[in-house]
């Protein structure tokens, strides 16, 4: 009875569920210290690796390239201002879960080719 916690579950099947499911993505990024992309409420996308994580998505991020776009407040009329790219870099953060829209993996090695050597011939 000391292993069930206040809603009945055990620690062995808690830590079973942050492990698959959607928390897989996080799970592996963390054992494999591989990045993720975030997207936030704010419409910032976080590039980042993940060092820990919890059932509400908290997460603890080292590395952190933060991306955004700003549009410029255009003049009189009907114009609108340009989009502009911004971007920073944090070394470390802690994002509360409740603004975690969309995690991604490692979305730089899903987009290149594996690399493979090929005998030199001279």
């Amino acid at each position: 009875m000391a292993d069930n916690h206040e809603n009945g579950e055990s620690t062995s099947e808690h830590a079973t569920d942050l492990k698959s499911g959607p928390f897989s993505i996080l799970y592996q990024a963390v054992r494999g210290n591989t990045q993720v992309l975030i997207n936030v409420r704010n419409n910032h996308k976080l590039l980042a690796r993940v060092k820990a994580y919890d059932r509400h998505m908290n997460l603890l991020l080292e590395d952190v390239k933060e991306m955004w776009t700003e549009v410029s407040k255009g003049g009189k009329g009907r114009t609108r201002g340009t989009a502009v790219n911004k971007d920073r870099y944090v070394s470390k953060m802690f994002l509360r879960g409740d603004s975690v829209i969309l995690v991604v993996s490692n979305p730089a090695a899903l987009a290149q080719p594996p690399q493979t050597t090929q005998p030199s011939t001279q």
